[in-house]
């Protein structure tokens, strides 16, 4: 049964890897619409909050790239999400390559 599994999840790999090569510019972080005075909600813009490297940042960002930024923190996340799942699959790869190497072994 192992045998049968191990290409099944190289191919998942792949699948993965193909995915991740056609996606585009992204950027991590939350955005969020924050106010000058907000009680009153007045004075609108926007925030990118993120950590990179250790190290908490924010930056405006002005309202003609809100889209365009949207867009790459949704990129950003499909990507983390891609790598999980490749994670996910290289140590499943892994344990089941270990087990069919000790059953050989015994045998």
């Amino acid at each position: 049964m192992g045998t049968k599994k191990l290409p099944q999840i190289e191919n998942k790999i792949n699948k993965i890897k193909r995915e991740l090569n056609k996606l585009g510019e992204m950027r991590p972080g939350s955005l969020s619409r924050q106010y000058k005075r907000p009680q009153k909600q007045i004075g609108p813009y926007y925030q990118l909050s993120y950590t990179h490297k250790m190290k908490s940042r924010t930056e405006y960002i002005r309202p003609e790239f809100i889209n365009e930024i949207k867009q790459q923190v949704a990129t950003y996340k499909k990507f983390k999400k891609l790598m999980e799942r490749w994670i996910d699959l290289a140590i499943e790869h892994s344990r089941l390559k270990m087990k069919l190497a000790k059953t050989a072994k015994s045998k």
